[in-house]
């Protein structure tokens, strides 16, 4: 019954997210450098402010027990908006399969571990933005978006959005899902990472 209802309530929610980051990565695509990292920004706050269900806005969020089924729906959810996404991109826009392409051969050049490491900051700052954004503060939600891409962090959503867009042959490669794998990893490190630091440091 409960499996049931994440899939009712929160799948949907999780999908939407995924098409609302898609929507940032195509602007960022199309337009770049630093008035496409800012513009991306519309992706996320549109997220928040609609209350929608996003693996780095929700992440640096989940309790020790419980949420581990939910945050699981969150992330395949924002995979198939991203995907559906990427189908209807890739056909109506193909100017951007380009820039995507270079995004994940980018990615590949790197490594698992370099973006797994870059994940981490990109969590960092999404878990920031997003607790100021729940406190009615938006500017640090406007400003961490562009912080986070002009820095080079990997945000696992946006980049299966860059992914799934680029040409399948380059997709199905094996070494993608590993590099991958590392930045869904690193972004949960870095949304935790503060939380993390206040429950190892000493008690006054």
């Amino acid at each position: 019954m409960k499996k049931v209802s994440l899939l009712q309530e929160i799948f949907p929610l999780a999908i939407l997210a995924g098409i609302c980051i898609s929507i940032g990565c195509v602007v960022n695509l199309r337009v770049g450098g630093v008035a496409g990292a800012v513009l991306f920004a519309f992706g996320l706050t549109t997220v928040v402010y609609y209350g929608l269900k996003l693996y780095t806005g929700t992440a640096g969020f989940i309790r020790r027990q419980g949420d581990w089924a939910m945050l699981t729906v969150v992330l395949l959810g924002n995979i198939v908006g991203c995907l559906l996404s990427a189908w209807l991109i890739a056909y109506a826009q193909p100017d951007c399969v380009e820039p995507a392409s270079k995004i994940l051969a980018g990615r590949l050049a790197k490594g698992p571990w370099a973006c797994f490491l870059l994940a981490i900051g990109c969590g960092f700052i999404m878990t920031t933005a997003v607790e100021f954004a729940r406190k009615g503060k938006m500017l640090p939600l406007v400003l961490g978006v562009p912080v986070f891409i002009l820095c080079g962090f990997a945000h696992s959503i946006a980049d299966a959005f860059y992914f799934l867009v680029s040409p399948a042959e380059q997709v199905v490669q094996g070494s993608v899902l590993v590099v991958y794998v590392s930045e869904v990893l690193g972004n949960f490190v870095g949304c935790n990472l503060y939380r993390w630091t206040l429950f190892f440091s000493p008690k006054p």
